[in-house]
């Protein structure tokens, strides 16, 4: 993600989470961030709903974002539109996003869900995240947020070259 795409996402993170959406200067203060930021979009080739910065056509999908300040890595948010749910994309960003938290050295890896959207509470068990803490009423909805954490294994490579 490119600043030249916060508008277009900022939209897309007020049609998925409504009245939890970030504002525009959150994305904004975000991108600014790289050295401990990483946001992405999932694009799928061929659409005409947004332009990528060659001038191509995408047709964008999800997106996600890390914040990652060793020894925690932090997801931020993951969304995907529902007509493209069931198909691998929120997959593919967590598979990035947990790659690049442990690449900058997150030895525990956070995230909130939502305690009113179970599918994406399944994704995360199945990657293996714990629930570990409960924020009572923390969205606007009224719903709890479920903090999740990962344990990823230590890397143990051996300096023994047989």
């Amino acid at each position: 993600m490119v600043a030249a795409d916060i508008d277009f996402i900022t939209a897309l993170d007020r049609q998925l989470f409504g009245i939890d959406s970030w504002p525009r200067t959150m994305f904004v203060d975000e991108l600014a961030q790289p050295e401990t930021r990483r946001y992405i979009i999932a694009e799928l080739p061929s659409g005409v709903e947004h332009q990528d910065r060659e001038g191509q056509g995408k047709t964008v999908a999800g997106y996600a974002g890390l914040m990652c300040v060793p020894p925690i890595g932090d997801i931020q948010t993951i969304g995907v539109l529902p007509e493209f749910e069931g198909r691998g994309i929120a997959r593919a960003m967590l598979d990035d996003l947990i790659a690049e938290a442990i690449r900058r050295g997150a030895q525990n890896i956070m995230l909130e869900v939502s305690s009113t959207n179970p599918r994406a509470q399944r994704l995360y068990q199945r990657y293996g995240f714990e629930h570990i803490h409960t924020r009572r009423k923390y969205y606007r909805d009224g719903s709890d947020g479920l903090i999740m954490r990962l344990q990823p294994p230590v890397s143990t490579t051996s300096k023994d070259p047989s």
